[in-house]
């Protein structure tokens, strides 16, 4: 589930490997995000942007987009490639409830519809996962749905992100939501060549997810080079060369060779194959930000369900599932004891990297009011074959998407709070 020039290329000279400017957008974690915010702009040895992002499961930050902007909700997904906002065709803002929030394309000069004639909606090689068609009026229409069941459709169009009176982007592709099941428009950050990332030629962003049960909900998200940086540890992605077929693999995702996994003292039993894209693609591990929970193949879900059956097996919640994903959950009561018997939880990668996910009761989310589950469930039940790592195990970490160097980063940290 776009940013580049203005005039004379100044986002192009933002994101050049040779300068260390970078936009930084804050972030915040909410139960639910219904509030908006607006853009300040400081200017310090480094050019920033300031947005609020707000974490309600998902990454959400506030665009200004257009000309003259408005504020659009947004989440931001590495684990899909197209941008949307919500642009339910000539519905005003104020005939919309307050929880959606509406791009008006009547009120933007620099809005465009895509024509169906254009190569972009008929590509050689299709970039969605369902192919573009033509409306009645000659528009180009698209659908796209998400491996949760979310779906987004409407008009490909174009239209510029406005940073502020001296940042503007060139017009970008997007798609303009006529119909969604989502209250946010979409900001795709994979690799696809449609991606905001890949339009805006954006080689590096990162975030620092807030904990989610914290009091000051405000973390930090960069388009650029991250000051951080230099305390990261580094992992290489595992690259796929775009010839190759495979039925179960998405070449698109920020696919990470991952080696195993450790709770408390105890390093699981599971085969290091299981977390490795096989012939067919099954079994690859991919970071995401625009999952909640993190996914794991049948054989890697069962030892860690043994491990937590080990530990906390008479305080799990009998016979309750949440979301048909997830079983390993707890009556919010015990909370506090479950995480004290589990302890730390560990993701091992290649040269000897280990990533601290969660300790304790921070292993725990809360699925409603009163029920806690650890965060993680079964892949096959979202019919995919593959590991996901959610943002639930992204909290209080850097995580740093290098692309020039094609390698994550990862950097502890307190995200609550974090200014620019």
């Amino acid at each position: 589930m776009p940013l580049s020039l203005l005039l004379l290329s100044l986002f192009g000279l933002l994101f050049s490997p040779s300068n260390s400017l970078s936009l930084s957008f804050p972030l915040t974690s909410h139960s639910v995000s219904s509030q908006e915010a607006s853009l300040s702009l400081s200017s310090k040895t480094k050019s920033h942007g300031k947005f609020p992002f707000q974490y309600s499961n998902a990454l959400v930050v506030s665009v200004p987009i257009g000309s003259p902007p408005q504020q659009m909700d947004m989440v931001v997904d590495t684990g899909s490639q197209l941008s949307w906002i919500q642009c339910h065709g000539k519905v005003r803002r104020k005939s919309v409830k307050s929880m959606i929030n509406v791009f008006d394309p009547y009120l933007s000069s620099s809005f465009s519809f895509l024509p169906c004639n254009t190569t972009l909606c008929r590509p050689r090689i299709p970039d969605f996962t369902l192919p573009t068609s033509c409306d009645p009026t000659r528009h180009c229409h698209y659908s796209y749905f998400y491996a949760d069941g979310t779906l987004a459709e409407g008009n490909l169009v174009t239209e510029k992100f406005t940073f502020s009176n001296s940042l503007t982007t060139r017009s970008l592709l997007l798609g303009c939501a006529l119909a969604s099941t989502q209250n946010r428009g979409m900001l795709g950050m994979n690799i696809g060549r449609l991606s905001f990332i890949s339009q805006a030629k954006i080689s590096k962003f990162s975030y620092c997810v807030p904990d989610r049960t914290g009091s000051d909900l405000t973390g930090l998200f960069y388009l650029g080079d991250n000051p951080n940086s230099a305390k990261f540890k580094y992992v290489n992605m595992l690259t796929f060369p775009k010839s190759r077929r495979s039925p179960n693999l998405d070449k698109l995702a920020y696919t990470l060779p991952m080696k195993g996994i450790i709770i408390g003292n105890n390093k699981l039993n599971i085969s290091p194959a299981v977390f490795k894209p096989d012939p067919s693609g099954a079994g690859q591990t991919m970071i995401d930000s625009g999952s909640d929970l993190t996914y794991l193949v049948d054989e890697a879900y069962s030892k860690v369900r043994e491990e937590m059956v080990r530990l906390v097996g008479p305080m799990m919640k009998k016979g309750y599932e949440y979301a048909a994903v997830a079983d390993m959950c707890f009556d919010g009561a015990v909370a506090a004891a479950v995480g004290r018997r589990i302890g730390d939880m560990w993701f091992q990668f290649e040269n000897g990297v280990e990533i601290l996910v969660g300790k304790g009761e921070g292993l725990l989310t809360e699925v409603e009011k009163g029920v806690k589950c650890v965060g993680i469930g079964r892949s096959d039940r979202l019919v995919t074959e593959s590991n996901i790592i959610g943002n639930v195990h992204q909290q209080n970490m850097w995580v740093e998407y290098d692309l020039s160097n094609k390698r994550i980063g990862f950097g502890v940290a307190k995200c609550s709070g974090l200014k620019a």
